[in-house]
C-alpha cells in the first residue's frame, strides 16, 4: 500500500484529525528508538498487550497475536511492561533494517 505523505503546510492547524480513521495515513513508526519483539513460541495469546496498546498496533487474527504494526508503533513499551509472561522485549531500533 502506497501512502501519500502530506507536507507540513498541508496539515490542519494544530494537527487536528478531522475525519475518522485518517490516523492510519500518518506513519509514526520512525519515531521509535526501541521496538517491541514478541517471542511467539512463548506467547500465550492472553491479549493483555492488545488491550493496553495505546496505538492499537498489536496484530491479531483468529484470536491469536500475529505480530506488530511497526509502521505505527511508537515504541512506548507499554506492551512489554504489561505482558504477564514477559515475552515482549524492547530492543534497540536498527535503522539498517
Amino acid at each position: 500500500m502506497t501512502v501519500e505523505r502530506k507536507k507540513w503546510r498541508d496539515l490542519p492547524i494544530g494537527g487536528v484529525i478531522i475525519t475518522g480513521g485518517n490516523a492510519q495515513v500518518y506513519l509514526t513508526g520512525n519515531w521509535r528508538t526501541k521496538k517491541p519483539v514478541i517471542d511467539m513460541k512463548r506467547c500465550t495469546n492472553c491479549m493483555i498487550c492488545w488491550v493496553y496498546c495505546p496505538e492499537g498496533v498489536i496484530l491479531v487474527k483468529d484470536g491469536k497475536i500475529t505480530g506488530i504494526d511497526l509502521e505505527h508503533c511508537k515504541g512506548c513499551g507499554i506492551c512489554a511492561v504489561e505482558c504477564p509472561t514477559k515475552v515482549i522485549e524492547m530492543v534497540k531500533e536498527s535503522k539498517d533494517e
